[in-house]
């Protein structure tokens, strides 16, 4: 619940005993007073949610604290109660800052409209602070591919997102395990209902308590106001626990009662907060294998691992890399103002050779570093991927010693092993094809002087600047 304290500006007895009354039946924390210098004196000591302020009161006009309210650090929700209303009246209370106007004497009913739309408001504020303030990485991205394993995990995110069940999201970095947990989101009834992500790993352990479950002022050092946590937040939305894993065993045992009895309490503080709130975890480990090493609580597991959802590594569904590197060149294009037309067609050839241990994500920084590196060419080539490793052939190597793949042995040579010589000329001649006998450009991608190049390319008998001529004087030596 957002709304947890209350203040009661009242100066008639009966009238303030009677609101307080009613609103600690429902459990919130109320303070009382009949004067401005009264309430001056609560908002010093404590945070407050929601002021019941009536207008006219024994040291001055209620309305007057609307204007000072504005320039408080965490400003609460104003609801003008008053004996003596009129249109002007509330006219100008509004637009100095109330969030309602309420004529006395007003009914139960009424005051439950009052609260229900002060609570749906102030956990809206709290939101879009919360977003406001979060670094957001999310590239934006929704789940691509054409692959039946691809398919068949659409399949089953539309099957589980209707429901309210708990999702475990199981897989390798770089998979798109948060994309899944985003779809689930967006498909299921909870979608007009906050998203609010945790990223266990990131968050200090002395600090990730409070940010599940919140902090009340002066619980440690450091809180001098109340905070509302993530839970709270997430109040009729859905809660994205990353990298569950990762949080410490006295997190879980509390975890383990939001999940049980959805309540929890803020740190420092011993009041029970009722939430409503779909919780979809991820994992890039074997959380069974943390079990077996009781680094992870079995019955925390049994109560995530209601519906597992396991994403497939890229190299498990190869036949969507050229798919996923076609749509991710484009959009890096645009983000960068690069006129890429293409990918070369030994560039795919090297895309689909690699392993791809970094997954979706990887793939998207490649492609991403070869639009920004391609240049004018506007043709994605190999070397502007930046791979390394063994076999030149199948992966270009690194930026710092950026090459082609050398052109196939002649059939001659299929059996046996050239020399070096004969492997740097042949690798040079396709540098050159391949920048289409631009030799400024063909010395830069190899990482050569001109002159280095011009010295080779003599010492080859290349002196036509076509490629036909370069290929046939690599053939004739």
């Amino acid at each position: 619940m957002p709304i947890d304290k209350i203040i009661v500006v009242e100066d008639d007895l009966i009238v303030r005993r009677n609101l307080e009354q009613q609103l600690r039946q429902q459990r919130y924390e109320v303070a009382s007073t009949g004067t401005l210098a009264g309430v001056r004196e609560l908002m010093e000591r404590d945070t407050f949610d929601l002021i019941f302020l009536d207008v006219r009161l024994p040291d001055g006009e209620g309305t007057s604290l609307l204007s000072e309210l504005q320039s408080h650090p965490q400003k609460p929700l104003v609801v003008i109660i008053t004996g003596f209303g009129s249109v002007e009246s509330a006219v100008e209370c509004m637009r100095n800052g109330a969030f309602d106007y309420m004529l006395k004497p007003f009914s139960s009913d009424q005051l439950q409209v009052t609260l229900k739309k002060a609570e749906s408001f102030n956990q809206l504020l709290k939101v879009n602070q919360y977003f406001n303030r979060a670094e957001e990485d999310e590239a934006g991205y929704d789940l691509l591919g054409k692959s039946q394993a691809m398919e068949n995990l659409r399949q089953l995110i539309r099957k589980v997102a209707r429901t309210q069940a708990t999702v475990l999201i199981a897989g390798e970095s770089g998979t798109g395990k948060e994309l899944v947990a985003r779809a689930l989101y967006r498909q299921s009834p909870r979608a007009s209902a906050p998203f609010i992500r945790v990223n266990c790993a990131a968050v200090p352990e002395n600090l990730i308590e409070s940010e599940f479950f919140g902090h009340e002022r002066g619980a440690f050092t450091g809180a001098v106001s109340k905070r509302e946590g993530r839970f709270e937040l997430a109040h009729n939305g859905t809660i994205l626990l990353d990298e569950i894993s990762e949080i410490s065993p006295q997190v879980q045992a509390k975890l383990l009662r939001v999940l049980q009895e959805r309540e929890l309490e803020r740190v420092g503080g011993n009041r029970t907060i009722k939430v409503d709130v779909r919780v979809i975890a991820t994992t890039n480990r074997r959380l069974e294998d943390s079990v077996q090493r009781k680094e992870f609580r079995q019955d925390l597991f049994f109560r995530l691992n209601v519906v597992p959802i396991h994403v497939a590594p890229l190299r498990e569904h190869k036949e969507d890399i050229i798919f996923l590197a076609q749509q991710f060149m484009p959009r890096f294009a645009r983000k960068h103002g690069a006129r890429v037309h293409g990918i070369a067609d030994d560039t795919l050839a090297a895309l689909e050779a690699h392993d791809w241990p970094g997954n979706v994500r990887e793939l998207q920084n490649v492609i991403e570093r070869a639009v920004i590196l391609c240049g004018d060419s506007g043709l994605l080539e190999p070397e502007h991927l930046g791979f390394s490793g063994p076999g030149v052939a199948a992966q270009p190597v690194t930026a710092a010693s950026p090459a082609f793949s050398a052109p196939a042995l002649p059939a001659s040579d299929a059996g046996g092993m050239v020399s070096l010589a004969e492997v740097e000329k042949r690798h040079i001649l396709a540098a050159l094809e391949k920048s289409h006998q631009n030799r400024t450009h063909a010395a830069k991608v190899l990482g050569i002087s001109i002159r280095t190049l011009r010295n080779k390319l003599a010492e080859y008998g290349v002196k036509g600047k076509d490629a036909e001529a370069a290929e046939a004087g690599g053939a004739e030596e």
